[in-house]
């Protein structure tokens, strides 16, 4: 008797509504699993499609589409011989669901829906499909005159049930059902289900992969099991990266873990012990299981995921799987998701404004990392990622050897000086450019500058000063939005022909540079350099940047770094004091607060800052204090009254209420007067679960009463009585 079961699992790199290409891809996998000998492959969720289809579920040509697909896949010769589980959207009595069609020679198995939709942060499932919501239920399912001309079935099972195979039962659960209180493995587990399948669309987010895998573990560990997870890979054509990891879990241990970042398709096989399972239940959840009160609906399949004989073949074993620092999530995430979006832009490269501070510079870091990771998957014999390369460079016969000739082909930098800028940045830049091996540009901007504002003053007939030369506040401003927004004109000016002066074809993408602290408060300029085609560091903290540097300078050995790390922050857009920076955006600190963040909450330490630690001036905190109130705003659901309550105890040991009281109401006074400006933000790669992003994320008004009357008296009430 059979007792040993072969089982493959994918992340695969699907694009919205690239039926071509997904089908290909679905495909491939299938061929793949069935090589290494898998009798059951299990996809994404909503594979067929893509899961980022976002409105266009609502389209009967999706759905048509997908079931053109399907049929495609039902009459392959390559999906014989093994179980198929495919996701799509189905439309059932007018009703469209997220759906699980699992498949067998030819003949539809079950289509299950989704039970738990997810609703929270970047998914909005809820306004596409409809949850199945009758338990334990199954209904008929009138197939479409395509799909029964292959299959030659009328109707086929259509709801909340399992399938029972000769040698085990197999069932299904998809993506947040992972993560609900009450999932449905728990309870198919205590009624006998021995796999369990989950389907997922889950995204990036830095430190989330640590969690996700103890959900996959503990699936398993509670009342034992084989736990497949399937997920999607790359970026489908929005703000979130996929990151793979699909897993193979047995008895709360992983045996099989696929890559987190990767260029490539993903496909993994497991071979594990159905027996390893029994046993684990028969000693430790004996008393639960067949407790049960309504068992699950069974639908028997004439199949066998085990062959007669396998006494000699070999199980997987458990592995200790490392997870990526939040410092390699960062070099490996954005670079994927900015490569993914690269070739599929059909744009022959990217343009960077490179100002030689921190930002800019992760910017090109993650550029160069992208770089790293091409050259590696040509190395390892990818034939696609090598003939994309050709396809954006314009060679058929190139070969790329380095990472810094690769970047030199696709990556151009360009520092844009105004009479403001010191020689500091402008080397700076330079060196790290250099050491990258992007195409680098130095201009100067005056010229544009002085034209700008001459017609300004030709229509109005006044001149409008700095404040170090006697003139007004707004007047200081305007000067300094303009040289901002003329670097963006040019910025795109010279994405658009750059290739065209060295007589190559396409564009390239403008990438943009504000982290996610700047675009909470505001602090930038709208339509300056941070309005870009696409941001991949707009998701991340300051913080977590500075430490994704120091993790450069020793991966990638780019020195130049050092120097950019230790130099003080400024937007050079004021003018020089003897050739010297005036502007800075800090002064020093008597303090500093340590942020620590995980999916349990958060934690700090009030430490002595070192040297080149300082405080932001004009931002009114520093950022490690803006990344503590950007997750209380939007994590904690903190409005100004509850934040200065959670934060007159957190900060009590450098702080006076008041001290609190002031920081509170100056954050959400900028936050409220600078909200318009995410209307506008360029699309960013979401990284942080508190990022401000008014896409989908979070969403608020962009005109408020900026006083806050009410939340302020409340606060300045509480304090009084404090003191």
């Amino acid at each position: 008797m059979g007792r040993k079961v072969t089982l493959a699992t994918c992340s695969l790199d699907q694009w919205a509504l690239d039926f071509d290409g997904n089908f290909v891809r679905i495909l491939k996998s299938i061929e793949i699993a069935k090589e290494n000998g898998a009798k059951y492959r299990l996809g994404p969720e909503l594979e067929i499609c893509g899961y980022g289809c976002a409105d266009h579920f609502h389209e009967s040509d999706t759905l048509l589409h997908c079931f053109e697909v399907l049929k495609k896949l039902l009459e392959s010769p390559i999906t014989l011989d093994v179980i198929c589980d495919v996701g799509m959207p189905i439309m059932h009595r007018n009703v469209r669901y997220n759906c699980r069609v699992i498949f067998l020679n030819r003949q539809i198995l079950l289509i299950r829906p989704k039970m738990l939709l997810a609703n929270h942060g970047t998914y909005r499932e809820l306004r596409w499909f409809s949850p199945w919501t009758k338990f334990r239920t199954v209904e008929e399912y009138l197939v479409p005159r395509m799909i029964r001309q292959v299959t030659g079935q009328d109707a086929v099972p259509f709801g909340d049930c399992v399938l029972s195979t000769l040698d085990t039962c197999i069932g299904t659960e998809m993506c947040e059902e992972l993560w609900h209180p009450v999932s449905p493995h728990s309870q198919m587990g205590l009624d006998g289900v021995e796999i369990f399948t989950n389907s997922s669309a889950s995204h990036h987010e830095l430190r989330k992969a640590d969690r996700r895998l103890s959900l996959i573990k503990s699936a398993t560990a509670k009342s034992g099991g084989i736990y497949l997870y399937a997920n999607q890979r790359g970026c489908d054509g929005d703000r979130l990266y996929y990151d793979g990891c699909a897993t193979v879990a047995v008895n709360g241990d992983i045996v099989a873990h696929g890559a987190q970042f990767s260029l490539n398709e993903v496909v993994i096989t497991a071979t594990s012990d159905l027996e390893d399972v029994r046993c684990y239940r028969g000693e430790s959840c004996q008393l639960r299981m067949g407790s049960e009160c309504k068992p699950c609906c069974r639908i028997k399949v004439n199949f066998s995921l085990s062959g007669n004989d396998d006494t000699c073949l070999p199980t997987s074993q458990a592995i200790t799987r490392r997870l990526h620092t939040p410092e390699e999530e960062i070099s490996l995430g954005p670079a994927c998701w900015l490569w993914d979006y690269l070739r599929r832009s059909g744009q022959g490269g990217f343009l960077l404004p490179l100002s030689g501070g921190v930002d800019s510079s992760s910017v090109a870091c993650i550029v160069y990392s992208m770089c790293v990771l091409v050259c590696q998957a040509i190395q390892n014999g990818d034939t696609q990622v090598l003939e994309d390369v050709r396809r954006l460079v314009g060679d058929d016969a190139y070969l790329p050897r380095r990472p810094r000739e690769l970047c030199g082909h696709i990556f151009t930098t360009c520092y844009m000086a105004s009479e403001n800028s010191s020689a500091d940045t402008c080397n700076r830049a330079k060196e790290l450019a250099g050491q990258i091996g992007s195409t680098h540009m130095n201009l100067n901007i005056d010229m544009a500058v002085k034209g700008i504002v001459g017609i300004f003053s030709m229509v109005t007939g006044r001149w409008p000063q700095f404040r170090a030369n006697g003139g007004s506040h707004r007047e200081n401003l305007a000067l300094q939005n303009v040289q901002a927004r003329v670097r963006m004109v040019l910025a795109y000016l010279f994405a658009q022909l750059g290739l065209w002066t060295r007589g190559k074809p396409g564009g390239l993408l403008v990438l943009g540079s504000a982290n996610v602290d700047e675009s909470l408060t505001g602090y930038f300029t709208k339509y300056d350099c941070s309005s870009a085609d696409i941001n991949p560091i707009g998701g991340i903290s300051k913080k977590d940047l500075k430490g994704f540097l120091l993790y450069c300078v020793a991966q990638f050995q780019l020195t130049a770094l050092t120097s950019i790390l230790a130099a003080p922050p400024t937007a050079e857009l004021e003018p020089l004091t003897d050739g010297q920076v005036s502007q800075t955006d800090e002064v020093p600190i008597s303090y500093m607060i340590v942020l620590s963040w995980n999916y349990n909450g958060l934690s700090w330490r009030i430490l002595e800052p070192p040297p080149f630690m300082s405080f932001q001036a004009d931002m009114g905190m520093t950022y490690c204090e803006l990344s503590v109130i950007g997750r209380l705003r939007k994590i904690s659901k903190c409005g100004p009254f509850s934040m200065f309550c959670k934060l007159i105890d957190l900060w009590k040991d450098v702080l006076s209420p008041t001290e609190v009281a002031r920081k509170v109401k100056h954050f959400f006074t900028m936050y409220s007067v600078n909200r318009h400006k995410m209307t506008t933000v360029t699309p960013s790669y979401h990284a942080e679960s508190y990022s401000p992003d008014d896409n989908r994320f979070d969403l608020r008004p962009f005109l408020y009463n900026t006083r806050w009357n009410w939340q302020f008296r409340s606060i300045d009430s509480h304090v009084a009585n404090i003191v």
